[in-house]
């Protein structure tokens, strides 16, 4: 066993775990296809167009031509395992690229040679900041007309703000597109016209070789301005050697100083083996990315082999002999059973062993380990840190669960997950299915958590909440599909905030009640403002705490609407309110901003501060102050001057120039106002702001206006505030 464990620490810096990024369209899903052809993987390539992709095996995924969910893919190259994850590139599905994101050690980022940066390139891009995640970026597409890798690079660069350094120079534009300029080697790398699987290396032609060597010496100073090493030897011999480049180009992928910038046409399977080089040479290994950090749940010092701990909370190093911990990002059903995706952090797992689950907090057995290939599985006798495997047994863990050895027990951070922002009611259209449907709803809100399943209490109706109508009508139609349920939709509706525009202060509130025994008494004292005014008070050192209410809490919302999120401070001196009781106030505050006043609809964008407050030598306690916090806020917010906030997206459209001016109509009707407008090759690009609302039922009208021609895109920005008619709940 200790010989094993021994090879499995030296295999780990052969592993790259990776996801593919990028806008809708820009060529993922064909990348992976072809990266599993050129490793051997597959014997045929599969095609979105045909419906023979292996990584969009889902039917909604045939018959729509998009990737839906994050699908996972082992495969070799040059000795190394490849772990991929193909993620949906739509906007509704961003919570499987965020799921993703958190497990995975690098990333392509492909790009449109001739769109450059679209919106939701921007969206995953900041995703993968978020979680620190070094990035090639594949400019994809350059045999189409219109390619430019040189305006895709400008754009990368303007809208993203990395510092591309590009390593290879195109060999002929659009449909004379033949191969690439390896600029470190100096040679060129050319495919024939059928496709063929192998380049052919060959010396730079000689209509290329001055500007070949012009970009390599700007690539050399970018590389020398920013790595040390590369800029004393650039200093000394005023060049960089191939392997200096190179390793300098790992370091800076690795440290997100820099990102390399590749290029090809994944449909003609050209640049797909440069660019799995690329991956093997410059994103990281699970070795080279920090320990994980995790909760010790019962609070204590890690002790042991592979336990570290820091003020940051406990280190589990990437090290099969390390204790087991792994976190589970996926959960999915199959006909042969429920599976569990994880990524393995360190130790080792074996088919049979028990492990710790974080969220129920009891002990369940592995039955089976799965190496994954989309919708196919091998059986693996066990899994070592660094792994992206699947496991069969396990029935209480959730995407964001953590796992470990029982001996060592750790919680690690799980996934964000995103508040829905649409809604619709759904019902099955017989009393016999309606059970059904319950177990259904159920199921898909444990596989994707970014689905929310809730009783109205006003009308008795189910509501299914997601991000968006395309997320809703897949999750629907797969309810439909896998359990034969005929099933009603209501109309869409979005999910509104409310926010104060004019707060209160000095609001005096007292919680008494005695019915015998112990009784309860809490008297504070609240000042309640906008979250981007002024503190009306400065907190006394150490006293009370900060929060956040949502993921983008803080930010401005759309449009310059109201900052959203949820601050509590203290001013309490002289200890009138101890220091447990004020943290009871919080919660309160908290508990009372699930339902505002004008609607019922969540509260956020607001600072709430305790400025006084008394308790009573018996009868206070912390749910007398929790108690007093709710209310007392509740009865602050129905003095407050409200605002209805509502989702407000930034839509991108292309459409012919010749109706471009129908299409800005059809915007300003939607309440939308324009933010950018620019012409290319031909087609009008508009940008705009556009209440969520007002999109149901676009798509379809652009189509009729265009004649078919015209697409768009939408990402979420924020809130911003309403009309002042108050919709329906």
């Amino acid at each position: 066993m200790r010989n094993h464990l021994d090879r499995d620490l030296t295999r780990l810096s052969a592993v790259r775990n990776l996801g593919i990024l990028a806008h809708v369209d820009a060529g993922k899903t064909t990348v992976t296809e072809r990266i599993l052809y050129a490793t051997g993987t597959t014997h045929k390539r599969g095609e979105v167009h045909d419906g023979t992709t292996v990584t969009d095996f889902d039917p909604q995924e045939r018959d729509r031509g998009i990737t839906i969910f994050a699908a996972a893919v082992s495969c070799a190259w040059e000795g190394h395992r490849v772990n991929l994850i193909d993620t949906p590139g739509h906007v509704d599905f961003a919570d499987e690229v965020e799921r993703s994101l958190r497990v995975l050690d690098g990333a392509v980022a492909v790009f449109d040679a001739v769109a450059g940066v679209e919106p939701q390139s921007e969206s995953v891009w900041r995703q993968a900041d978020r979680h620190g995640v070094p990035r090639i970026a594949f400019v994809n597409k350059l045999d189409r007309a219109g390619a430019d890798l040189d305006a895709a690079v400008e754009s990368i660069r303007a809208r993203l703000h990395p510092v591309p350094l590009v390593v290879q120079l195109p060999i002929g534009a659009e449909d004379s597109f033949t191969g690439v300029v390896d600029l470190l080697r100096m040679r060129a790398l050319t495919w024939s016209a059928d496709g063929g699987d192998t380049p052919v290396d060959t010396p730079v032609p000689d209509g290329l070789r001055e500007e070949a060597l012009g970009r390599r010496r700007r690539l050399e100073e970018a590389v020398a301005e920013r790595h040390p090493a590369a800029l004393e030897e650039f200093c000394d011999r005023g060049t960089l050697s191939a392997p200096t480049l190179s390793a300098a180009l790992r370091d800076l992928t690795r440290t997100g100083d820099g990102v390399v910038v590749l290029c090809g046409s994944a449909y003609r399977n050209r640049g797909i083996q440069p660019l799995l080089d690329a991956v093997v040479a410059y994103l990281p290994s699970p070795l080279d990315v920090p320990p994980v950090r995790g909760a010790d749940p019962a609070g204590g010092g890690g002790r042991g082999a592979g336990r570290q701990r820091d003020a940051g909370g406990e280190q589990r190093p990437a090290d099969p002999n390390a204790p087991f911990a792994a976190l589970a990002f996926k959960v999915g059903a199959t006909p042969t059973g429920r599976l569990t995706y994880l990524r393995v952090y360190s130790g080792t797992i074996e088919k049979g062993d028990a492990v710790w689950e974080s969220g129920t907090r009891r002990t369940e057995r592995i039955g089976r380990i799965l190496r994954v290939q989309a919708d196919r599985h091998a059986q693996l006798e066990r899994a070592v840190a660094g792994d992206i495997v699947a496991v069969v047994g396990l029935k209480a863990a959730r995407a964001g669960s953590t796992l470990c050895a029982p001996e060592a027990p750790l919680v690690l951070e799980p996934p964000g997950v995103a508040a829905p922002v649409v809604s619709v009611a759904v019902e099955a259209r017989t009393s016999a299915d309606a059970d059904r449907l319950a177990s259904a709803l159920a199921r898909s809100a444990e596989e994707d958590p970014s689905l929310v399943v809730r009783t109205d209490p006003e009308t008795g109706q189910t509501v299914l909440s997601g991000m968006g109508e395309l997320h809703l009508e897949v999750a629907v139609e797969k309810i439909r599909r896998s359990l034969g349920v005929e099933v009603t939709v209501g109309r869409p509706g979005v999910t509104y905030r409310e926010t104060v525009a004019r707060g209160v202060s000095g609001l005096v509130f007292r919680h008494v009640k005695q019915d015998g025994g112990a009784g309860q008494f809490a008297h504070v004292v609240l000042d309640v403002e906008p979250l981007d005014a002024e503190p009306l008070g400065t907190a006394s050192p150490g006293a009370g705490s900060a929060g956040v209410g949502s993921p983008d809490a803080g930010s401005p919302g759309a449009e310059g609407g109201a900052a959203t999120g949820f601050v509590f401070r203290s001013a309490v001196v002289g200890g009138r309110v101890p220091q447990e009781y004020v943290r009871a106030v919080e919660a309160g505050c908290r508990d009372a901003l699930a339902e505002g006043p004008l609607g019922g609809h969540p509260v956020t964008g607001l600072r709430v501060t305790l400025t006084d407050g008394a308790t009573h030598v018996k009868d206070s306690s912390e749910t007398a102050f929790r108690t007093a916090g709710r209310l007392g806020l509740r009865e602050a917010l129905r003095r407050c001057a409200m605002v209805l906030l509502e989702p407000v997206v930034e839509v991108t459209v292309t459409v012919p120039e010749a109706v471009v001016g129908g299409v800005l109509g059809d915007l300003a009707g939607r309440r939308g106002r324009v933010t950018d407008s620019t012409v290319r090759g031909g087609s009008a690009v508009v940008t705009a702001t556009v209440p969520l609302a007002e999109l149901f039922g676009y798509a379809t009208r652009l189509r009729s206006r265009t004649q078919g021609r015209g697409a768009f895109s939408a990402r979420p920005t924020g809130y911003a505030p309403a009309p002042t008619a108050t919709p329906a709940r």
